[in-house]
């Protein structure tokens, strides 16, 4: 019977990886390029102007819905792909996109992120990503030396983020409480925490979260201290934040510290934004008691300039990441793992995952810890002259001067429905990407700074588009 011909491969099958690889990426790169800049140039601004619906329609435009029978090839693919995101994009280096947590990520992180992608590896065991899997361990270690700087072996996992190391931070909880003898661990948080802690607990099947209210933005430690003497012996975890997704604002972590090992509860800090601070010498001591934290949840995706996804949770020591080994025999068999081979599947509750180190330790190496820290101080820095900027406008009003890189401000005389109003025409109009937050029973709108490229002009324009939005937007319930 004679052997069946080979089938032709379209264009486009070129691999990314192994020796022919980069050859065969090269031009890509350059395609993808100039489609990223094509597409901002078509952009022209922070958003997309228009809304939902004009945005989907052309993007319909470029690239209609449905499979394709027949491919259009590798080039044109990109190309026309690329530049219609790009073109539709929010883009967080722009100095006027401040709404959120979402940092404008660093050129050398992000072409560290290409190496990842090309390489392909998976950390769910050593073969898979041999090398790797030292670079993980090595770097987690260091970033959890920052956080715990005096304890011998502290360590940390690399994950999706807060919502993922929030999680891990109440199962390690509720696992050392069951080994303990006891059926689970009662969260107490505070309202202006993070809601991935109470998503956690009611994933986990914990009992629902004692929420104490933070009229001031922050936990108050007489109210955490009655809450916890409440539970007479119940195994607490006390959920304290370092950065609040609202108003930037940290706990006070060393009174929490202390009310939680006067009670017998353990403490978790979510830090997933203030986290960061640690690299910088000026605003460290923001994080005094952090250390006491039996689990501390960073973002370098946030205050770190890296591509998402780039979460860590520290433990003080490696034996608190117990509870978390599983056996898979195609992956960490007993006999591979006791002939030598490291068993990375009690790393994650995630099986195939990529090096997102990579990105990591490229850019600590290229800038340093300090490097890192001379960034932090220029948004906090630029925060600061956005705060002073509001302060003295005649038509604004500041909420408070910022925690870190958060700036909450509304126009004099303005009721929550206008400022919500405010905000979506700017976004409408695609001149500038505020974020929206309740402090003291109204609503503001939110500025984060997380550009440290950003000039002091652009600081400037970006309340001349509040101030001549707020002309615009008409007073009254029709809006």
């Amino acid at each position: 019977m004679p052997a069946p011909p080979d089938i032709p491969l379209p264009d486009g099958c070129a691999l990314a990886g192994g020796a022919a690889g980069p050859e065969a990426l090269r031009p890509l790169l350059d395609i993808v390029l100039t489609a990223l800049a094509d597409g901002a140039a078509d952009r022209e601004g922070p958003l997309p102007p228009g809304g939902p619906a004009p945005v989907a329609r052309r993007l319909r435009s470029a690239v209609p819905p449905g499979l394709p029978a027949a491919g259009t090839g590798a080039g044109e693919a990109l190309r026309t792909l690329v530049r219609a995101l790009a073109a539709g994009a929010a883009d967080p280096a722009d100095p006027q996109c401040v709404a959120h947590l979402h940092c404008p990520p660093l050129a050398v992180a992000a072409a560290a992120d290409l190496a990842v992608s090309v390489l392909n590896q998976s950390l769910d065991s050593w073969e898979q990503a041999p090398a790797a899997a030292t670079l993980e361990t090595d770097t987690a270690a260091g970033l959890a030396a920052l956080v715990y700087p005096d304890l011998p072996q502290p360590d940390a996992l690399l994950t999706t983020g807060g919502t993922e190391s929030n999680q891990l931070a109440l199962l390690l909880a509720r696992e050392r409480a069951r080994a303990a003898g006891a059926r689970g661990v009662q969260v107490v948080r505070g309202q202006a925490g993070h809601h991935s802690v109470q998503r956690a607990a009611w994933l986990l099947g914990l009992p629902a979260p004692i929420t104490l209210a933070t009229p001031a933005g922050v936990l108050d430690p007489v109210d955490v201290h009655s809450a916890l003497g409440a539970l007479r012996g119940t195994p607490a975890l006390l959920a304290v934040t370092a950065g609040t997704t609202d108003t930037g604002a940290v706990d006070p972590l060393p009174a929490l510290a202390e009310a939680a090992a006067a009670h017998g509860a353990e403490l978790h800090v979510d830090a997933a934004y203030g986290g960061p601070l640690l690299f910088s010498a000026r605003h460290r001591a923001l994080l005094d008691g952090l250390q006491s934290a039996a689990s501390v949840t960073v973002d370098l995706h946030k205050l770190g300039w890296q591509p998402v996804a780039a979460g860590l949770l520290a433990v003080p020591d490696a034996t608190a990441l117990r509870p978390l080994h599983h056996r898979a025999d195609y992956l960490n068999a007993a006999d591979d793992t006791e002939a030598g081979l490291p068993d990375l599947l009690g790393r994650s509750l995630r099986t195939t995952r990529r090096p997102d180190v990579l990105k990591i330790a490229v850019t600590l190496r290229a800038l340093g810890r300090d490097g890192l820290g001379a960034l932090v101080d220029r948004v906090c820095d630029q925060a600061r002259r956005l705060a002073d900027r509001v302060d003295r406008h005649p038509g604004l009003t500041l909420h408070a001067p910022p925690a870190i890189s958060t700036v909450l401000f509304r126009p004099h005389d303005a009721d929550d429905a206008r400022v919500a109003a405010i905000r979506r025409a700017l976004l409408t109009a695609g001149t500038a990407v505020l974020g929206r937050s309740h402090a003291d029973g109204r609503l503001w709108l939110k500025a984060t700074l997380l550009n440290p490229h950003t000039p002091d002009a652009a600081l400037d324009a970006l309340l001349d588009h509040v101030t001549r939005a707020a002309r615009a937007t008409p007073e009254g319930p029709d809006r």
